[in-house]
């Protein structure tokens, strides 16, 4: 059965489009128009990812980030397979272009994966 789209799941929708970057669920609630309990965020970004309209980044900080799924993110919600990268210094989270490769060895099988590299973004390498 389809879902019912709110107004407050149409709002958290269009500004993870709008955002370039992953947002965590504090930067989500800041830029929020509309106030909006902290449960209801939760469970609007979870269903989100359920739906493949999202996914969730867990940082190496252990914070989750979520960010739309756009043309580069080939979205499956089992097995998610870009590379992430936290900047430490103005703290933005991205997703990378490209492909994951790695190798394990023979007998393992690769459920999911949630690759997040963290150092000094464009920007603040060029500042820096």
């Amino acid at each position: 059965m389809p879902r019912r789209k709110t107004k407050s799941q149409t709002a958290v929708i269009e500004l993870l489009q709008r955002e370039p970057n992953a947002l965590s669920h504090d930067g989500i609630t800041a830029k929020l128009e509309e106030e909006m309990d902290r449960v209801t965020i939760y469970r609007i970004l979870n269903r989100l990812v359920e739906d493949g309209l999202a996914h969730r980044i867990v940082a190496d900080d252990g914070r989750q980030y979520f960010a739309s799924c756009k043309q580069n993110c080939e979205h499956d919600h089992e097995a998610h397979g870009h590379l992430h990268f936290r900047c430490v210094v103005c703290d933005q989270v991205e997703c990378v272009p490209g492909d994951v490769n790695y190798h394990l060895p023979n007998g393992y099988q690769v459920d999911n994966s949630n690759i997040t590299l963290s150092g000094s973004c464009q920007a603040c390498s060029k500042n820096g």
